[in-house]
């Protein structure tokens, strides 16, 4: 069987250098190409030991003509995720997109690229196995429970809040509830946004620092007792079995899959 060829968006950012090293590691896939404006005319092996020799380009759109891949991989930033995968679908490449801070209307307009060229793209909040189970959990807990809380915590260089995972899990759990979550009611408010921002009245704070990876706590509150949710990320390598798993299984889809759970499912 073939390889997998497969071009990294993002290539010399934390996430991307890991994706490549988990690409490296991966007997079924071949590293074709990295793309970061951020790294101009460095290649490859200069970011990540072993790597091969190839240089980095500017955009997608040269990183797919030069390396012809099979799947492109994005961990960028949310201005500009959406021209990557714009340039990848009209090529027909399939995506594997860990970048978050989408719109319902950018998940929209995807949906409608992916069909229109007939090419598939996965885009997940989170790709970590147990994160994924952590967001089940609470899904399940949401009916027996009426309060709920989200606290979610990134490192310092993340630039969207609150993050992907923690609106998809409250979106979930709501979904599954079937109505909103019961309220407090504050009548006096000693700073602004103390109480965060609200989904479905799941209350959702988000902390930004060094020293963090990414964190989520789903706290749900019934009578007399609390439960607690708790993902702590201590590598970003927990997300590398998600990420390969959307690699190998995106060329067989159709259309725009959201979540990892989707593909987790079928495993």
């Amino acid at each position: 069987m073939a390889e997998i060829r497969v071009l990294v968006s993002g290539a010399g950012g934390r996430m991307g250098r890991t994706v490549i090293e988990a690409v490296l590691g991966a007997e079924d896939m071949e590293l074709v190409g990295g793309a970061d404006p951020a790294y101009p005319r460095a290649v490859l092996c200069d970011l990540v030991p072993f790597a091969p020799e190839i240089e980095i380009v500017e955009t997608v759109i040269e990183g797919i003509e030069g390396a012809q891949p099979d799947v492109m991989v994005d961990f960028t930033r949310p201005g500009a995720v959406m021209g990557n995968i714009r340039a990848a679908i009209a090529a027909r490449v399939p995506c594997v997109v860990g970048t978050t801070g989408f719109s319902d209307d950018d998940l929209d307009g995807i949906a409608a690229l992916c069909e229109q060229h007939d090419t598939p793209a996965v885009i997940a909040p989170n790709f970590s196995i147990g994160a994924n189970l952590m967001m089940k959990f609470a899904t399940e807990a949401a009916s027996l429970m009426d309060y709920a809380a989200i606290i979610e915590s990134h490192h310092e260089n993340k630039l969207d809040a609150p993050s992907g995972t923690a609106l998809a899990t409250a979106r979930r759990m709501r979904d599954a509830r079937g109505e909103d979550f019961k309220t407090q009611v504050t009548e006096h408010f000693g700073l602004d946004g103390v109480r965060g921002g609200t989904v479905g009245g799941i209350s959702v704070h988000a902390i930004r620092m060094a020293g963090v990876v990414a964190n989520q706590r789903v706290v749900l509150g019934g009578p007399g007792e609390t439960l607690n949710i708790e993902h702590i990320t201590t590598g970003r390598e927990c997300f590398m079995p998600g990420v390969l798993l959307a690699i190998r299984e995106v060329r067989q889809l159709e259309g725009l899959v959201y979540g990892l759970e989707q593909l987790l499912k079928n495993t």
